[in-house]
């Protein structure tokens, strides 16, 4: 299977043209169309004038696409009044309603906005989480009620030239497809695919892709076998496709974690829409969105190629290189099993010294001038040290660093060789990056080259203060999931059907939880993503109904209703009954 023409040159993919339309504006996605940004607001759907209010915001900071969701029939007819009042305010921004669980409620949504967002996991589907064999013709059956239950949607959007949203997301497939294909990336796409086929079925075209998850690696893999599959089916399978990665959280931690996924796919040539998805005030979106689809023409080129280079990896599994374990002047080891390490320059080693003593530590593993890296250029044939050690590409090199680290990859499994590879965020170190932007470098660079296995060390030299970049190194390998420096945390962005304030909660949450190393607190505004998409969490934080919270371990509800000014810490008993908490004193010396 294939996904992209070349994974050494980047080339946009060619989708069909879509368009969304309403009698002032006409958005159109996919073709040569350039790359829309979107966002979705978080007020109570039955609130007209804050909902106008939020959609005006984001128009004014270059929205170009506005999700609302639409839990219930009535929630759906109000989209009405939001629609004719921003319209009476000459904003024209095309709307989208989000719809889980209620047909009916797609079925009144239609009627009012230019697209409708299904999720195949839940639209026809009530999740009950059981085990089940399906004989061939006891699936054919729930196929048929399936499409029973979606074609009058599509009838209606070809009727009334809507668009619509195929979206899966990690962790709320139906258990059918669960059984069958399991809470994996082919399970998202042939979810996505059994509604795509009824769409097809009706002549209905004017529709688009999303596969999201919280775990940027899932989320590429998944995005690669959908095109790859969409490419198996033929040209006229060529849809286009919107990127995000669900429940970021905020900060720096969900703007890495996005520019992993949503860059390492555009880099590939991948997407035609995207948000990135924060939990904070939605305006603050549309920037991150911008600033990151800048970058991609610094990241990628178009002139050379390696055709006789064959790919080192599975872009449509991840596992990660074999190498063999190489020790550091420090005395640490790297390669084979041991976890990817951060090395250093001479700056950064001063600003934060190894201490092998204190794993805990956000700390050098090594100095880059003094740990004996081979670098080489990967476009000529070169030679390798008898004596094991890192390898890296050379700087000043005129390749894009994802190109030059996958050609390197390729060159050392020819030579049959397992050395250990340090990979650089940048060839050619400047000074006028600011950190906003050598963030998203950063994490474009690193994490894809890790989402693809590559990689037994790195090294940050796009951020300029010596602190902030080894920080910005173990943030980059964290949210890639692979090693863990402080908690970790699985934030919805919030909407109106949040049942409490996600942005005051998280930070609550954070306040008690931050120094648990190696723990996942899933915080979930409603049912909605909790407790499906709660992913690998071990513990969940889910609104289960207005001022009351249900408390999970792992997808395992254990507690139920409890009042929101006691849910924080009953969450921190929950914790320590787990056996998962440490007092802050433990971690007191560390840098967090």
């Amino acid at each position: 299977m294939q996904f992209q023409d070349s994974p050494y040159r980047y080339q946009r993919r060619r989708t069909r043209e879509i368009v969304i339309a309403n009698p002032h504006q006409e958005l159109k996605l996919g073709a040569d169309s350039a790359i829309v940004y979107q966002s979705m607001i978080t007020s109570d759907t039955l609130d007209t004038e804050a909902c106008v209010k939020q959609t005006l915001d984001l128009a004014a900071v270059g929205c170009q696409l506005v999700r609302i969701t639409a839990q219930t029939v009535r929630h759906a007819a109000n989209l009405e009044h939001i629609a004719n009042a921003l319209r009476e305010k000459g904003c024209h921004v095309p709307l989208v309603a989000d719809i889980h669980f209620k047909p009916e409620a797609a079925m009144e949504a239609v009627k009012w906005v230019e697209v409708v967002r299904v999720n195949p996991g839940n639209y026809a589907d009530s999740k009950k989480f059981k085990t089940r064999e399906y004989t061939e013709g006891e699936y054919a059956s729930e196929l048929a009620r399936i499409e029973e239950k979606f074609a009058p949607l599509v009838e209606q959007c070809k009727l009334l030239n809507r668009t619509l949203r195929i979206g899966t997301n990690h962790g709320s497939l139906s258990d059918r497809i669960m059984n069958r294909y399991g809470d994996t990336p082919l399970g998202m796409v042939e979810s996505a695919l059994e509604f795509a086929c009824i769409s097809r079925k009706k002549d209905f075209h004017n529709f688009k892709f999303s596969m999201k998850s919280s775990n940027p690696k899932v989320m590429i893999e998944c995005y690669r076998l959908l095109v790859a599959r969409l490419n198996e089916l033929g040209e006229d399978w060529n849809y286009p496709i919107h990127l995000g990665v669900t429940e970021a959280g905020d900060g720096e931690d969900a703007r890495v974690k996005s520019a992993i996924g949503i860059g390492a796919l555009l880099c590939d040539g991948l997407g035609d829409t995207i948000r990135v998805s924060l939990t904070e005030d939605a305006p603050n979106e549309i920037p991150v969105c911008r600033e990151l689809l800048a970058q991609i023409p610094a990241l990628t080129q178009t002139e050379c190629d390696f055709k006789d280079a064959p790919l080192s990896f599975d872009p449509f599994d991840f596992s990660r290189r074999e190498s063999l374990q190489v020790s550091l002047p420090t005395g640490i080891h790297c390669g084979g099993k041991q976890t990817i390490r951060v090395l250093g320059t001479s700056q950064q080693t001063a600003a934060c010294p190894p201490q092998p003593s204190k794993p805990e530590m956000v700390q050098t593993e090594a100095s880059y001038e003094h740990s004996g890296i081979w670098e080489v250029d990967p476009r000529v044939d070169f030679q390798l040290p008898e004596e094991l050690c890192l390898i890296a590409i050379k700087d000043e090199l005129d390749l894009p660093v994802i190109s030059a680290y996958r050609l390197l990859a390729s060159c050392l499994k020819k030579k049959d060789c397992r050395y250990p590879v340090l990979l650089k965020d940048t060839f050619t170190p400047q000074d006028s990056l600011t950190s906003d932007i050598a963030l998203l470098r950063s994490s474009v660079n690193l994490g894809s080259l890790i989402s693809d296995g590559i990689g037994d060390a790195v090294l940050i030299r796009n951020e300029q203060d010596p602190s902030k970049a080894v920080k910005l190194a173990y943030t980059i390998l964290q949210a890639a999931g692979c090693r863990s420096f402080k908690t970790d945390y699985v934030a919805c962005p919030s909407c109106g059907r949040t049942l409490f304030n996600l942005q005051s909660v998280t930070a609550s949450i954070k306040e008690r939880t931050g120094h648990l190393t190696g723990v996942k607190i899933a915080i979930m505004g409603c049912i909605v993503n909790g407790p499906g998409e709660m992913a690998d969490a071990d513990f969940g934080y889910v609104g289960g109904a207005p001022g009351k919270i249900n408390l999970y371990v792992g997808k395992q509800p254990v507690k139920f209703n409890i009042p929101e000014a006691d849910a924080v810490e009953q969450l921190v008993d929950l914790i320590r009954e787990h056996g998962k908490w440490r007092e802050v004193a433990i971690m007191a010396d560390a840098h967090v």
